[in-house]
């Protein structure tokens, strides 16, 4: 279905030398986009690149910084001048932090907000000013269900999460004019190595089970279709949207 098919688009994805960003990444090339991972371990991103590879996708790796606006800004710029286009931007790039709120490390607060908000900003920016130029370009932040839910000890991921949201309808408020579509995906509880501590306590996963619709912790490959719609012509007047991916837990008290 042409709606869906992304050939001849080249997709960044941030934070994709595994997890979701790596799971994003094969999904947006098996619809026929070439895939840019991104990392700061440029031998863990080019690990990740061959496995890909091997599996026929056409896989390029540009490793930066994104909590680092001038590195961020360097590399786009210097990606563009010498490879071409970035078509899509899938900001996935994120960090946990776990501990009581009233116990909770300021420079962990800080290393988190760089990480999850700061970084979506630096990236997109960098690759907004790319888009606009152009008149078009798909930008996808990665949110959470903590976007609208919270949980204990994890209330500045909470706000965090609460801000990419909210930047999202900035930027499609900001950016719509100029052809950019710029929307969220708001995964649900998935089974990566970011929840590996959840997935591994018993008590944890019968609760998620059960406050859960569906009754199960999400696969990462459940995410694909979603970034493939917000990158697609079939999502061409979806603007500053968050799509929540999460077995119907924002739905159900």
């Amino acid at each position: 279905m042409k709606l869906f098919d992304l050939s001849g688009r080249r997709a960044l994805i941030t934070g994709s030398s595994m997890g979701i960003g790596f799971a994003l990444a094969k999904g947006l090339s098996a619809a026929g986009a070439q895939v840019v991972l991104n990392a700061r371990n440029a031998e863990r991103l080019e690990e990740a690149a061959e496995k890909l590879r091997a599996t026929g996708a056409n896989v390029l790796t540009l490793a930066f910084d994104v909590t680092d606006a001038t590195a961020a800004r360097q590399a786009i710029d210097t990606f563009e001048a010498d490879t071409g286009a970035i078509d899509i931007l899938v900001n996935n790039a994120g960090m946990q932090h776990r501990a009581p709120l009233e116990d909770f490390p300021a420079d962990a607060f800080d290393r988190l907000m760089r990480t999850n908000v700061n970084s979506v900003f630096y990236v997109a920016q960098a690759v907004a000013r790319h888009m606009i130029a152009r008149g078009k370009g798909r930008i996808i932040n990665i949110a959470s269900v903590q976007t609208a839910l919270a949980r204990p000890s994890i209330a500045p991921y909470t706000a965090s999460k609460g801000a990419v949201a909210n930047l999202t309808k900035g930027m499609a408020t900001d950016w719509a004019k100029y052809g950019l579509n710029c929307n969220a995906i708001a995964p649900g509880y998935f089974n990566t190595p970011l929840n590996a501590a959840l997935v591994a306590d018993p008590e944890f996963s019968a609760w998620l089970e059960k406050r859960t619709p569906a009754g199960r912790w999400g696969e990462v490959d459940e995410l694909v279709g979603a970034c493939v719609f917000l990158s697609a012509e079939a999502s061409s007047f979806v603007n500053g949207h968050t799509l929540f991916v999460d077995g119907g837990i924002t739905a159900s008290l």
